[in-house]
């Protein structure tokens, strides 16, 4: 995929639920991995002719488990002439060791979180972007329908009473194939997760599942999604919906 197929379906999600404001300065919350890099470059070929004026800034955290290389990161990061900040926290220590969590990933996105949007206030950022893409829009879906049996998926703009923090997600027409083509095409920096949880989680098993549905019944994917726009959830309301 090109960058301008990018950032043309970045720009739509952007628009029909009015992610960007004149004078935003949005963090992109940046893991190493293909979605958040996708999302990076996206976010700042948009800069460079979105009517609304915003500011971007990075900001990675490091989980500290001690083998995470963003030499690359940064140097993109200097040529895009975005700021970067990279947080060093212990939270792998915490989660792995001291607390020798079961389900890891519950409490170390909960801490990332917390680090991020620390870091994120005191470069003086009003929203932080999240990598989410279409993929993720229905795998939440279907784990809340498996899990927790509610018709449910994450919101593409979510204002956080808490931290006053408003967290967008311009990818959300994205399928994962095309961050794939993207980031293969473009040679884009992707860091490999150090987490030892990767890849063995229920969002995993899931992911595994709609893909298999897919198989069985083609262009499921993409009715569940319309599903989604469709069907009068808050916060997924549009202008024509």
């Amino acid at each position: 995929m090109k960058l301008q197929q990018v950032l043309s379906l970045t720009r739509k999600a952007v628009d029909d639920y009015h992610m960007i404001e004149p004078g935003d300065r949005i963090a992109v919350g940046i893991s190493g991995g293909k979605d958040s890099l996708t999302l990076l470059y996206a976010l700042h070929g948009l800069q460079r002719f979105y009517p609304a004026a915003f500011e971007l800034c990075a900001v990675t955290v490091d989980l500290g488990f001690g083998n995470l290389d963003l030499g690359r990161i940064e140097e993109l990061c200097r040529t895009m002439d975005v700021e970067y900040h990279i947080v060093k926290t212990d939270i792998a220590r915490i989660v792995f060791e001291d607390r020798c969590e079961s389900n890891p990933c519950s409490l170390c996105a909960k801490m990332r979180k917390g680090a991020l949007n620390d870091a994120m206030k005191e470069a003086g950022c009003n929203k932080v972007a999240y990598a989410h893409h279409k993929d993720d829009v229905v795998e939440t879906m279907m784990m809340s329908l498996i899990y927790e049996g509610r018709f449910h998926t994450f919101r593409p703009v979510t204002y956080l009473d808490r931290t006053q923090i408003t967290v967008i997600r311009p990818l959300i027409y994205m399928n994962e194939a095309d961050v794939i083509g993207f980031v293969r095409k473009n040679d884009v920096p992707v860091v490999k997760s150090p987490c030892p949880a990767d890849g063995h989680t229920k969002r995993e098993y899931v992911k595994n599942l709609v893909r298999d549905i897919n198989k069985e019944a083609p262009g499921v994917k993409e009715r569940m999604f319309t599903a989604i726009t469709g069907g009068k959830i808050e916060g997924w309301e549009t202008d024509e919906h």
